[in-house]
């Protein structure tokens, strides 16, 4: 299976090349909004990535008002706003994924670099302890645990394929041994995270960061940096809370979480140290 094409990820992209075409006219937003007689905020809103599914019609009429005649160039913005248009497999987990949400990036990420300081990631999660995370959150009544679950078991296909993400993971003790017993959920959930840190091939790797290390960076909370293969999407950072997500997009505020990442690499211990450490967790249990 071949990396699927995000639209989520397609718009933002038709988002920045609409802005970059405006720039290169040298016209503002009020002149190219007063010329085209649109409403005020429409190509605030096209540029911004507040759209949900952009309109092939009006993506022609910025093609000639900028005056772009190559038809490479013409073609290829024709063709993202098509993928823009389409919808991803969250789609049909629109009760549990907002629009435009974390998995939406995660499609397309080449990297997916992850701390979690209190639960292991959920792209690493087993389906048991998905649902004892999720029961413990408080946030999802108990009827709706087990679809929960099933879209988060559905994000994890982006492991598998020709083309998965490389993903890192930074896990802090402090989760690894605050798993539920019962059912087998805790030896599970370490057997599952072991193996995969032990696969050379799965571009997986996870460390864990030790009581020992004491304060660090990371102490701010949990957060996701996604980088992309393609130049045009620039990385972002992802900051989950518990009742929204929050990406952030600016070169200065991605820099700096990436700077805290690469201090939580230094002070956890290594890979191989890390599944020495969670082989000894999983046999005390």
């Amino acid at each position: 299976m071949s990396r699927r094409i995000s639209p989520t990820v397609r718009r933002r992209r038709l988002s920045a090349v609409l802005r970059q075409l405006r720039r290169e006219k040298g016209a503002t937003l009020e002149a190219v909004t007063a010329d085209l007689e649109w409403s005020r905020g429409r190509l605030a809103h096209m540029e911004g990535n507040k759209w949900v599914r952009p309109d092939l019609g009006n993506i022609r009429q910025l093609l000639d008002y900028y005056e772009v005649e190559d038809t490479a160039t013409r073609q290829a913005t024709i063709d993202l706003a098509r993928q823009s248009r389409e919808r991803g497999w969250w789609t049909k987990f629109k009760d549990v994924f907002v629009p435009d949400s974390l998995v939406g990036f995660e499609e397309e990420a080449s990297v997916v670099s992850t701390w979690q300081p209190v639960v292991v990631p959920g792209l690493l999660q087993t389906e048991g302890y998905a649902a004892a995370s999720i029961r413990a959150s408080l946030a999802t009544p108990s009827d709706e645990v087990t679809r929960q679950v099933e879209a988060r078991m559905a994000r994890q296909d982006i492991l598998v394929g020709d083309q998965p993400p490389t993903v890192w993971a930074v896990i802090d003790e402090s989760a690894l041994r605050r798993m539920p017993t019962e059912d087998g959920v805790a030896a599970g959930q370490l057997r599952h995270l072991i193996d995969a840190a032990e696969n050379p091939d799965n571009g997986i790797t996870i460390q864990v960061l030790p009581f020992a290390a004491g304060l660090h960076p990371g102490v701010s909370g949990p957060f996701v940096i996604l980088d992309f293969p393609d130049e045009m999407d620039a990385p972002i950072v992802y900051l989950e809370s518990r009742t929204e997500g929050l990406f952030l997009e600016e070169t200065e505020e991605v820099g700096e979480y990436r700077h805290v990442f690469d201090h939580l690499q230094v002070t956890a211990q290594s890979h191989a140290e890390s599944i020495r450490t969670m082989k000894k967790i999983h046999d005390a249990l």
